[in-house]
């Protein structure tokens, strides 16, 4: 009895709210529907990942080619996870969508961000085998708390709802790394060595886990928590992201 009116309580809140700040585009400003966050001309210029790309990393090529295509930085580095699935490319309204949620704390966003990482979910590459468990990629202590939250978990949680997939928030940041931004692949690689563990009691044997995070750039991250999962006896890890760097 009490959840029902407590949802009538909201919708009501949220039409009043909406009547006294409408709502507007998170980018340009422009009016927008309730609940929307994005106007239409924005979201027509968030770029879409589309084939050819490569079927580890999701880096689009831009020329022509037929069947399974591998990059050759995947070849080279092969990677831990089995492949990182990304919807979008991170440029222009996409990126700017990210910052705004990442670094200007408008936490809202991660709704319609949540919108894009659950489109990667009709990708064949996270379909075959289902997924078992969504592993959101962790933040140090003192990032989490100069950053106020863990962007990768809110992402998760939102995830977790429109998909039924549960959360294991199985891993820990045991080291505080420098910013990943102005290093190569293998200085990402050496920075993170040894940055990650396994949470007390956590169990991922003979599971498929899927690795949650906002943006993929080297993948160096993900590679390093694939690499602790896998050991602790995970079946398989992939990976999902909003975008691609």
């Amino acid at each position: 009895m009490f959840v029902p009116i407590l949802k009538t309580i909201r919708s009501a809140a949220e039409v009043v709210i909406d009547l006294l700040y409408p709502p507007h585009c998170a980018v340009c400003s422009a009016p927008t529907s309730g609940g929307e966050h994005l106007c239409a001309g924005c979201r027509k210029k968030a770029r879409v990942i589309t084939r050819p790309f490569c079927e580890v990393c999701s880096e689009p090529f831009l020329g022509q080619i037929d069947g399974v295509f591998i990059c050759s930085e995947c070849r080279e580095q092969q990677f831990r996870f089995q492949c990182a699935v990304s919807g979008h490319l991170s440029r222009d309204v996409v990126r700017d969508l990210v910052h705004q949620f990442k670094y200007k704390k408008r936490i809202y966003l991660r709704h319609a961000l949540a919108d894009w990482l659950a489109g990667t979910l009709n990708d064949s590459r996270l379909q075959n085998p289902p997924c078992d468990r969504l592993v959101p990629v962790p933040l140090h202590s003192t990032r989490q708390r100069e950053r106020g939250f863990n962007q990768a978990l809110l992402l998760a949680e939102e995830l977790e709802k429109s998909s039924g997939i549960p959360i294991a928030d199985c891993l820990k940041r045991i080291r505080y790394t420098e910013s990943q931004t102005h290093f190569d692949r293998n200085a990402r690689m050496e920075n993170l060595r040894g940055a990650f563990k396994m949470r007390q009691h956590s169990e991922v044997r003979h599971l498929h886990l899927l690795l949650i995070d906002d943006i993929l750039t080297t993948g160096s991250t993900v590679d390093e928590c694939a690499r602790v999962l896998l050991d602790a006896g995970a079946a398989s890890v992939r990976v999902a992201t909003v975008a691609r760097a």
